[in-house]
């Protein structure tokens, strides 16, 4: 039961900072949706079920690597950590603050986090590296989106 508990609190902790940051920024997706828009950008209701399924593997990912005995596994759960951060940040940052520029440099050190956050769960836990990496290339997708939206909107 105790793992069980575990794996519940790995699996909500990212869903939790997805919805706190969702809570903050409100009605954003309408006003991001009246923005000028690059090509390939997916329709609004995407969002939300992309992302909750991004944390849900996140927090797989985490649990694995928590598990692990793995004497590393306290820095490589330190990053996940920062990333996590980073990622509510950025959500603050593009959404609330608009500030897409800044959002996008926010973005490319998210992705540099969630690439070391990566390799350090490959090297404890493989699967867990490999779980992360559909975050991995949303997050790049999303730097194409924010970049665009940045230079479609001056």
């Amino acid at each position: 039961m105790r793992n069980g508990k575990a794996l519940l609190f790995d699996l909500l902790l990212p869903l939790g900072v997805g919805g706190l940051a969702a809570l903050l920024t409100g009605g954003a997706m309408e006003e991001y949706g009246s923005l000028r828009q690059p090509p390939l950008s997916p329709p609004g209701w995407v969002f939300p079920v992309v992302w909750t399924v991004l944390y849900l593997l996140m927090g797989l990912a985490a649990h694995l690597v928590r598990f692990s005995g793995d004497p590393r596994r306290g820095g490589f759960l330190w990053l996940y950590g920062l990333q996590l951060a980073l990622n509510f940040g950025w959500t603050v940052i593009f959404f609330l603050f608009q500030g897409y520029l800044f959002a996008l440099v926010w973005l490319g050190v998210l992705w540099c986090a969630v690439l070391c956050t990566m390799v350090g769960f490959f090297q404890v836990r493989p699967a867990a590296g490999w779980l992360l990496l559909p975050y991995l290339i949303w997050v790049g997708f999303a730097g194409y989106l924010n970049a665009g939206v940045w230079l479609l909107n001056p």
